[in-house]
């Protein structure tokens, strides 16, 4: 009788095994194709075909909701700048584009047919780096201003098919966000 109730006991764990591991390849596939969906809820949006004048509403609830924007409204640089060593030898600045070794400025870009259509990058403001040598402050050559570039996303607007309506495509952009100062290339 003992023998009978163990076997019993056994079959039921084995039995209870069997629904849990069913239970996981049930949880797993439904998992997989939850994740499918909506990893390809995106690229279903986006090749959606909107009429010109959906786009760009379209484009910044895309770009709200899954990209980090471009940076914006930085102050452009003039149509003339230098190398702003003087600036060092004043009151320390705050902002750390300024007080940089390699300080840099930012100017205004513009991609037609991109969302957003406009965005600032960086430029450098010195080809080589501001240090102080034999106490005074000077660009020194013996080093480089490098810029900083970040991949950004930013929506292409495609003709669709029918040629009427457009598409919003995810392209990767290299921008430049700030300057870094590097040691002088140079070859031996």
């Amino acid at each position: 009788m003992e023998a009978g109730k163990s076997e019993q006991i056994q079959q039921q764990q084995q039995t209870h095994r069997t629904q849990r591991d069913r239970m996981d390849i049930k949880q797993i596939l439904l998992f997989g194709l939850l994740f499918g969906l909506v990893a390809s809820g995106w690229s279903l949006r986006s090749n959606r075909c909107l009429p010109e004048q959906d786009l760009k509403d379209a484009a910044e609830r895309e770009l709200r909701s899954h990209f980090q924007e471009p940076p914006q409204n930085q102050k452009p640089l003039g149509p003339s700048y230098s190398c702003p060593v003087e600036m060092f030898t004043q009151q320390p600045p705050t902002h750390l584009k300024d007080r940089s070794l390699s300080p840099w400025g930012y100017v205004r870009e513009t991609m037609e047919d991109h969302f957003p259509s406009t965005y600032t990058r960086a430029l450098c403001l010195c080809t080589g780096c501001v240090l102080i040598q034999n106490s005074k402050l000077v660009e020194s050559h013996d080093y480089n201003s490098a810029l900083v570039v970040q991949s950004m996303v930013f929506l292409k607007k495609e003709l669709c098919r029918d040629k009427e309506k457009y598409r919003l495509k995810p392209v990767r952009v290299e921008v430049a966000v700030g300057c870094t100062c590097t040691r002088a290339n140079s070859t031996p």
